[in-house]
């Protein structure tokens, strides 16, 4: 029997906020205003949002 890597399901999560948060702090760096101001903000609050969601308002529960 093969040996089950984990390396998705335990790092997959992870990977995609800090590739969300790069791309929200070039997109910070770069942008002018308009749409790349929005996407900065998107990218950067969804990261926020979910060490929120499992910090302080899961933990309550």
């Amino acid at each position: 029997m093969k040996p089950r890597h984990a390396f998705w399901p335990l790092w997959g999560w992870p990977i995609v906020l800090g590739v969300m948060t790069a791309v929200g702090l070039v997109s910070a760096l770069f942008s002018d205003g308009g749409a790349g101001d929005m996407l900065a903000w998107v990218m950067l609050g969804i990261p926020v949002a979910v060490c929120v969601w499992f910090g302080w308002v899961r933990r309550r529960h």
